[in-house]
């Protein structure tokens, strides 16, 4: 069994960043014991058919079989590739370490509840949060620069991120066995809406269906945060089916935490998309979203109707 290194893909810095700490992890476990998407699956020059759904494939059998998940997650608007993988761990109770360098905490009002992540869901889910917000001291180096020194304190402070986030995953526990299945109520649909449109707008349509208990997040206006977003998840996992709102610059962490779980228990799961711009990538087809989420739900909904007819499926 391996360790997953989940990180953001698209720009040469994140993949540097994740290369390096799985090299560190390799150092201490051995190089078949540590999992890096886009370098183990050869994206760059991989040829297939449908390119999209064989990387989401080959990241997906590599998910089922993995010892701990390590996602590197920064800023307001966390990778939706990364918080899928993450969902899709959690929701297999495997152990998962969120690795950040953000300096910003997160709350949903000016004095409300703060947590480490835009989405509380991330902080409830997280096994272990390895946090450097800071700048590693000054040291003094004659004849550079200012801009040298600031370089110098931030791959100090990456390099702390690093050593901390390894001896984290080498102190994790065995996984416990747990092979109850979740109790699902088929009469019950989770709808997760999109934190991007405020307030948040109920998903279209699911009033028409009168069989069905809709139920939805508590997370954002509690008191508590984190422990109201434990409650969401166990309600979504023990619900019918899900659907999430992906609306936003790309689907927000919330959705596609609630797909990496769907993705990995088998329940069914939607995603709402009334509006989208298209990713293009050499040999890949055009993507509507994180080729992570495109590939991980069972439909993607366009139009109020096709929700509709999705919920009375």
């Amino acid at each position: 069994m391996s360790y997953y290194v989940a990180h953001r893909l698209f720009a040469a810095h994140d993949r540097a960043l994740a290369a390096q700490l799985a090299h560190h992890l390799a150092r201490k476990l051995g190089e078949d014991h540590v999992f890096l998407p886009f370098c183990d699956t050869d994206e760059e020059d991989l040829v297939a058919d449908v390119k999209g759904r064989r990387l989401f494939e080959l990241d997906r059998e590599r998910l089922r079989r993995i010892r701990a998940l390590i996602a590197i997650v920064h800023g307001p608007s966390p990778d939706d590739g990364v918080c899928m993988e993450t969902g899709y761990a959690a929701a297999r109770g495997v152990p998962v370490i969120l690795l950040t360098t953000d300096f910003q905490d997160y709350s949903a009002t000016p004095d409300g509840p703060r947590t480490h992540f835009p989405d509380p869901l991330l902080d409830a889910l997280a096994t272990r949060i390895v946090r450097t917000p800071r700048l590693a001291a000054i040291t003094e180096s004659p004849g550079t620069s200012r801009f040298a020194d600031f370089a110098l304190r931030n791959r100090a402070q990456v390099r702390q991120a690093v050593e901390v986030c390894v001896d984290a995953a080498l102190q994790l526990p065995a996984p416990a066995a747990d092979t109850t299945a979740p109790v699902r109520a088929s009469s019950t649909m989770y709808a997760e809406p999109s934190p991007y449109a405020l307030p948040h707008r109920p998903l279209p349509d699911l009033a028409r269906c009168p069989s069905v208990t809709v139920i939805g997040p508590t997370r954002f206006a509690a008191a508590e945060p984190v422990t109201a977003a434990r409650q969401d998840w166990a309600a979504a996992l023990g619900s019918g089916r899900i659907i999430v709102d992906a609306s936003g610059p790309e689907t927000p962490p919330g959705a596609a935490l609630l797909i990496g779980a769907a993705c990995a228990t088998g329940l069914p799961a939607a995603a709402y998309l009334p509006h989208s711009s298209y990713t293009h990538a050499a040999g890949r087809e055009p993507n509507c979203r994180n080729l992570m989420i495109q590939y991980g739900v069972d439909a993607i909904l366009r139009r109020e109707e096709e929700v509709t007819v999705w919920i009375g499926g």
